[in-house]
């Protein structure tokens, strides 16, 4: 009888992201979605169109923080993607591979730290 890995006792291999990755792309999605609509309506309601008008709006921390954890979730989900990108079409050899991960997560990070000296200088 062949082998055919077809039932209970097939061979299973790889990252196993599935599932986890497309959660994790739609609940980031969300959150972006939502600061956009609370970003929108603070800029349709707004009378004071100016530099102090934007600084005002972002100088309350609730909303600091509703921008850096939307920055986080755009980073997650810039990462989740570039992982994706990278393991199905871009190389498969794993120091390849290790590299471009180690270099994207630099970046990310750093975009991270840039992110929140902007956003808590105002």
């Amino acid at each position: 009888m062949a082998n055919n890995n077809i039932g209970p006792k097939r061979l299973v291999v790889g990252a196993h992201y599935g599932l986890r990755d497309w959660l994790a792309q739609r609940a980031t999605a969300l959150v972006m979605l939502a600061y956009t609509v609370v970003l929108l309506v603070s800029f349709l309601t707004a009378s004071n169109f100016s530099y102090e008008g934007w600084a005002g709006l972002f100088s309350r921390q609730w909303f600091k923080m509703a921008t850096f954890v939307t920055i986080l979730a755009l980073l997650y989900h810039a990462w989740v993607g570039f992982r994706e990108i990278v393991m199905d079409y871009v190389t498969k050899s794993v120091g390849l591979r290790l590299t471009f991960y180690v270099a994207a997560i630099l970046w990310l990070i750093g975009c991270a730290g840039w992110a929140a000296q902007i956003i808590w200088r105002m």
